[in-house]
């Protein structure tokens, strides 16, 4: 019965893409640790087919949502910018500026139709000097994604941290009444259905570059492993051992991913060589019921799910001693993940039999465990942004499967999107 539960956890527990192309960067920012003063002026166009309010609207979001910025908004006359020069050189009116740094835009005329440019810069205030100047030219389908880059490009320059603005989260959901892959930005909006097997797919989860997604699918009966390549547009098998064939998260250098695989016994963890397909167990079998491997960010340790002190536990293993340590003692746990500075391991589970399960972090010693959802429902499956800085999750809280996003800390706690069936296992891209 113990496996039939454990098994059931681990299983239910783009397209094409225009990338617009960055021709110029020029950087200095300042760094700061305290919220940053920004006045987003106005973007300003030369050619009225462009939607630069959309453009502006996409980057005022991105940066708000860093939590780095406080924004101030254009007040539309002494600090609106002209758009008088296409290389948006002309400076905005520091005189009766109220911000430590000004925003402005310019989409220049193109020089072939569903084309753009846009020029962004950055102006110091108390140096009246422009301290970041980038330019974007695509087509219209890539602006959304050009102006998450810019945002991103903003965040870096002033606060010497990367933004999350181009990430995108990919999930599986079962609005079509089959389970399916879908992939949207980080902040919900942009939604595709990747996959159309038609059956249940499951599991996703991103590769070092963001330029593949590995799933579960039972396309062909098995729990087989297969690859979504986004750059040769192709969708294809990966790793088609019988018995589970479930990814983990993908090693520091890109090359080795920890899965879990059954191969005719009970599930363990494995190394699996993305490139020769060479796979190697980690654990001997007489450890019981292993699963849900993740590495840790420098490559050293790997976290994973064993019942072999009763129930599911978190335990690490360490890659060069073999020696293992178990980190949680609770009811239950699952769904282990490595916070990316290496300081947290996230899970979900639950601490008694009679409560649902909800998300934890845990340093990597167990000694101080933070409970981060609490009373909303079912929550589980939590990964990690690329910063650090936000979870996602899925929840059960409004009646069915909903993937939730929340701040590091338990703060914050909002629906990504309101798609309709029930949403699983999200995976954050990098």
């Amino acid at each position: 019965m113990k496996t039939i539960i454990l098994l059931s956890s681990l299983l239910f527990s783009f397209f094409s893409t225009s990338y617009a192309a960055e021709v110029f960067i020029g950087v200095n920012g300042g760094i700061t640790s305290q919220a940053i003063t920004l006045r987003i002026m106005d973007f300003a166009a030369q050619d009225e087919t462009v939607k630069n309010e959309d453009f502006q609207n996409t980057v005022r979001s991105d940066l708000y949502m860093s939590r780095y910025f406080e924004i101030k908004e254009s007040d539309g006359t002494n600090l609106k910018h002209s758009g008088s020069n296409q290389n948006n050189a002309d400076a905005p009116d520091f005189s009766k500026a109220d911000s430590q740094y000004i925003l402005t835009g310019f989409f220049g005329k193109p020089e072939k139709e569903d084309r753009w440019i846009f020029t962004g810069t950055i102006y110091d205030v108390k140096s009246r000097k422009a301290i970041l100047r980038k330019k974007y030219k695509g087509e219209t389908k890539a602006l959304r994604r050009s102006a998450h880059l810019f945002a991103d490009a903003v965040t870096e320059a002033l606060t010497g941290k990367p933004g999350i603005a181009h990430s995108r989260i990919a999930f599986s959901n079962d609005a079509t009444g089959k389970k399916e892959i879908y992939v949207s930005d980080y902040d919900g909006a942009n939604l595709k259905k990747i996959t159309s097997d038609k059956s249940i797919n499951l599991l996703p989860r991103w590769s070092k570059d963001s330029s593949r997604i590995y799933y579960t699918t039972y396309r062909y009966g098995n729990p087989d492993m297969f690859e979504i390549n986004f750059k040769e547009g192709k969708i294809q098998p990966f790793s088609t051992y019988q018995g589970l064939n479930i990814p983990g998260n993908i090693s520091p250098d890109g090359l080795t991913m920890v899965m879990t695989a059954s191969r005719g016994g009970d599930p363990n963890i494995y190394t699996l060589n993305i490139v020769t397909k060479a796979m190697k167990p980690l654990l001997e079998r007489k450890y019981g019921i292993t699963s849900s491997p993740t590495w840790s960010p420098d490559g050293k340790e790997v976290a994973f799910v064993s019942d072999r002190s009763g129930n599911p536990q978190i335990h690490v293993l360490n890659m060069e001693t073999k020696k293992i340590r178990r980190l949680t003692r609770m009811n239950w746990c699952d769904s282990p993940m490595w916070s990316p500075d290496g300081s947290k391991i996230l899970f979900s589970g639950r601490e008694s039999t009679k409560e649902k399960f909800n998300i934890f972090v845990s340093d990597l010693t167990g000694s101080n465990i933070v409970r981060l959802t609490v009373k909303a429902g079912t929550n589980e499956n939590p990964v990690w942004s690329p910063d650090g800085r936000f979870i996602a999750f899925t929840s059960t809280r409004n009646g069915r499967k909903q993937i939730f996003v929340m701040d590091a800390d338990g703060s914050a706690q909002h629906v990504l999107n309101n798609i309709p069936g029930n949403s699983y296992t999200p995976s954050w891209s990098n």
